[in-house]
């Protein structure tokens, strides 16, 4: 990792991936294949990118059972406790319907409901993301969508991971598909023969994934385009080195494109998270991917002082930002922008991944800027409440009407109007 010295705006280099030409052409045909043909379309792209032939997609109650079956009574625990966690969190994120009424009789107010159904893409490939299943449905439950969908690529043997099907059922989940990629985007956005479709789409995925949620974006609702993982560590001279290092790495294993990033006001601390990256990353099981996106996409930024520290933050907008120096809480106000904040030496960002109970569904490539974590409120819709009484357009009806003539809507106005003359 190389150190860089602070020296205005700082500009950092991020993985964003649109897709090539390509690859956003096979994308559109595998949605039109899928919306034309339905089940067959879903079962020949499977067989073709999955390498597996599927005579039914859902999973059975029997493939659930044996699951449990597969996974340690304690490990099964430890899902369970961080499920309540991330439930009891989300849940002091309801905000009931509302209505307010004025001494003319004017009632306004506005009425939450949740979504009728919601599908989750779990993703498969070299790792199993028991974490993404919880983190994705159970602020959909806590809404109360009433059907949940999730759908997940097969491994070779046409099966999800155990630790995967454990999580959807301590999530609740009853409908499960053994389905990946733009398929089964499609999928969920159309519905086939045997898929019903969903209102909104939620999870990550690989590029073609991403790629399909923004081709269906509209037709349904989907929760963001994701983009590659990313951390910054902002610490001073009291952080410890070793711990810094090895939550770089945590988010540079993910993928070759993620970012890890520290801002540190100590030349000693950046000089040892330098040689700490090195030697950790030297025995860690995904070295190799950790090494090209250290390599590609990580940086020491030494700054001046902390304030010179937390708008280089504040610039780079991270999806993780965690907070080590020795006021840490104090600096909490001075944060504008980040997905998820961590403060505190033993607030490693696997904590949040996994356990304490905040989403861990959180806004990439600096677009923390301007969007939020995933909550509750993705999973529910909200309908304003008018009634005005006739006292109140008594009142107020002329003016509705003055401001529709400016407007050039002479029927909005006479809409109006002939209630007036009625009185």
């Amino acid at each position: 990792m190389k150190i860089v010295k602070v020296s205005g705006d700082v500009s950092i280099k991020r993985s964003v991936d649109s897709g090539t030409a390509d690859q956003r052409a096979a994308v559109q045909k595998i949605i039109a294949d899928v919306r034309a043909s339905g089940d067959a379309a879903v079962k020949a792209y499977t067989e073709k990118f999955d390498r597996v032939l599927l005579s039914s997609f859902q999973v059975e109650r029997s493939e659930v059972d044996e699951a449990y079956k597969q996974v340690s009574d304690q490990m099964v625990e430890v899902i369970r406790e961080a499920a309540e966690n991330i439930w009891s969190y989300h849940e002091k994120q309801q905000r009931p319907s509302w209505m307010t009424t004025e001494d003319n009789g004017t009632i306004l107010g506005q009425k939450v409901t949740p979504l009728d159904s919601a599908g989750v893409y779990v993703p498969g490939g070299t790792a199993a993301y028991p974490s993404s299943v919880l983190m994705n449905v159970i602020p959909a439950k806590v809404a109360g969508v009433k059907r949940i969908v999730m759908v997940s690529p097969p491994s070779s043997d046409g099966k999800l991971p155990a630790g995967v099907l454990v999580a959807a059922d301590i999530a609740g989940v009853e409908e499960i598909y053994k389905i990946g990629g733009a398929q089964a985007v499609a999928a969920l956005a159309y519905g086939t023969e045997s898929i019903q479709s969903v209102d909104k789409i939620t999870g990550p995925g690989n590029i073609y994934v991403a790629l399909a949620k923004r081709e269906v974006f509209g037709d349904v609702d989907i929760d963001m385009i994701a983009g590659p993982s990313e951390i910054a560590v902002l610490a001073d001279e009291t952080a410890k080195a070793d711990e810094v290092a090895a939550d770089l790495l945590s988010q540079a294993e993910h993928d070759v494109r993620a970012s890890s990033v520290l801002v540190t006001t100590s030349p000693t601390l950046a000089e040892a998270v330098q040689s700490e990256v090195a030697a950790q990353l030297s025995v860690l099981p995904r070295k190799e991917i950790a090494g090209r996106s250290i390599e590609d996409f990580g940086a020491i930024y030494l700054a001046k002082d902390l304030d010179e520290a937390v708008e280089v933050v504040n610039q780079l907008a991270p999806e993780h930002l965690e907070i080590v120096t020795g006021n840490a809480m104090g600096l909490l106000g001075k944060i504008r922008h980040a997905g998820a904040i961590f403060i505190g030496r033993y607030s490693s960002e696997p904590v949040g991944d996994y356990f304490a109970g905040p989403n861990h569904v959180l806004p990439t490539n600096g677009t923390a800027r301007f969007s939020s974590p995933l909550s509750v409120e993705d999973f529910q819709k909200k309908s304003s409440i008018i009634v005005y009484s006739e006292e109140a357009i008594r009142e107020h009806g002329a003016k509705i009407a003055e401001f529709a003539r400016l407007e050039g809507l002479e029927a909005h106005a006479r809409a109006v109007e002939t209630r007036l003359k009625k009185f």
